[in-house]
């Protein structure tokens, strides 16, 4: 096998993401595990599965008003919904829902601004990115403009934890980095716990692949915990 690290584009679904498992060494001289043992036992996936469902129903009642104010105020302009393809599991696009932040047409502006990109990766991120709206900089910071992705954990398109799904012409890996499209993408994970958007994009990735490697239902609740002060605390988000 090639111990390069060539660039990834992915143009079709993956129908095996598991290959020999080897200890790689990533950018940062960080040792990972890029895994091809069996997956985790089904009793695993039934409770990560039931504990999406749960949470998420119960998380969409409670923060039904906040969907309601949210409407209210941001319904001018483009929509109050964002939808956008991103890539799941094995790689099959799906469309994700977000609270809209942006300007409309924000997409077709990026080329302008590339240069302001912090991640120094195929991801934008800018904490005075200039086409978020005033009301898109409060939702972003409060990390409210991902409530919608619950409708997709309930359509079984994303988990409450697993590597934040990226847009389709995002997804663009050097070696292993597209093994984190082995297991349903989430609303959280480490990077989301770990400085987000302060994090660089191989950093980022290194991240995702540790999920993928350890992941268990007591890393996922462990993660869920560690989410609601990292929210609160807004660092990273924007």
């Amino acid at each position: 096998m090639s111990k390069q690290a060539p660039t990834v584009t992915l143009e079709r679904p993956i129908e095996s993401l598991h290959e020999s498992h080897e200890t790689i060494v990533s950018l940062h001289t960080r040792k990972l595990f890029v895994p091809d043992a069996p997956e985790p036992h089904l009793a695993y996936n039934a409770s990560k599965r039931i504990l999406d469902l749960v949470v998420a129903s119960l998380a969409l009642v409670a923060t039904s008003p906040v969907f309601l104010i949210v409407a209210l105020f941001n319904f001018r302009g483009g929509g109050v919904f964002y939808k956008q393809r991103r890539l799941g599991i094995g790689g099959r696009a799906f469309v994700c829902y977000k609270f809209r932040s942006m300007v409309p047409g924000a997409e077709e502006l990026r080329e302008q601004i590339e240069s302001l990109n912090i991640t120094r990766g195929p991801t934008f991120k800018n904490e005075e990115d200039p086409r978020v709206t005033r009301i898109g900089r409060f939702l972003r910071r409060t990390s409210l403009d991902e409530l919608p992705q619950l409708i997709n954990v309930l359509r079984g398109e994303m988990s409450l934890v697993g590597p934040r799904p990226l847009a389709v012409d995002e997804n663009r890996y050097r070696g292993y980095q597209h093994l984190r499209l082995s297991v349903m993408p989430g609303l959280t994970c480490i990077w989301q716990v770990s400085g987000r958007s302060t994090v660089a994009f191989d950093r980022w990735m290194d991240m995702d692949l540790e999920y993928v490697d350890t992941r268990s239902l007591a890393k996922d609740v462990s993660l869920l915990i560690r989410t609601v002060p990292a929210v609160l605390s807004g660092d990273g988000a924007y």
